[in-house]
């Protein structure tokens, strides 16, 4: 993604992603570890807070099918056309883009639709201004796609359509979600923590 506001590009191919994508980082970092990924097992996921979508285009490179939810008109369009000069890349790049399906639209709503196995939450957080994510290319996104006031509906509405786990994308350090149940279970980063609620009475068969 390019810093200058009237140029911002979301780019799978240069950059941080391209940079992560072909270090060759794999099922093991934190993110597919929470996502269900396993030795024998890649899940279908649903991004339903796709931002600039790294986290989709990760996981769609370690070989999942991946629905992209983005109601920001803006940054959808930034998003299909990362995901055109993708396939246009050709190679691997090309082969994790065919694997992304980019929808537009409120996700509380279309989740009831897509009956996803996983789902990925990841709200627009208060800035961090003593990190470096507080860079001009998260201001930008920060402007295209609002506060995520509505997160907790969205949380609720994940939770009752995924048929195996959520994953809410959290600061590391940061209280709970207010309203949410407890997750079963945690998996720290970084700067980053993924709290997994597993879903339970649905039938899936999960390896964990």
């Amino acid at each position: 993604m390019k810093e200058q506001n009237e140029s911002f590009v979301v780019d799978f191919v240069g950059g941080a992603v391209g940079h992560r994508f072909r270090s060759g980082e794999g099922r093991g970092q934190a993110l597919p570890k929470a996502a269900g990924f396993t030795k024998g097992r890649t899940p279908k996921i649903v991004d339903a807070t796709a931002g600039l979508g790294r986290d989709a285009f990760l996981l769609a490179s370690l070989g999942a099918d991946v629905t992209l939810i983005e109601r920001s008109p803006e940054m959808h369009a930034h998003l299909a056309d990362g995901i055109r000069r993708a396939l246009e890349a050709g190679g691997a790049y090309a082969d994790a883009a065919a694997r992304m399906t980019l929808l537009h639209g409120d996700s509380r709503h279309l989740l009831k639709e897509l009956s996803p196995e996983v789902v990925i939450v990841d709200p627009m957080h208060p800035p961090r201004h003593n990190t470096a994510l507080v860079k001009k290319e998260m201001r930008v996104l920060r402007e295209l796609v609002g506060a995520d006031r509505d997160q907790v509906e969205l949380m609720e509405a994940a939770l009752e359509n995924a048929t195996k786990r959520v994953v809410l994308k959290w600061p590391l350090r940061a209280d709970p979600m207010p309203g949410v149940r407890k997750p079963s279970h945690q998996i720290l980063g970084k700067n980053t923590r993924y709290d997994v609620f597993m879903i339970f009475g649905k039938s899936h068969n999960e390896d964990e």
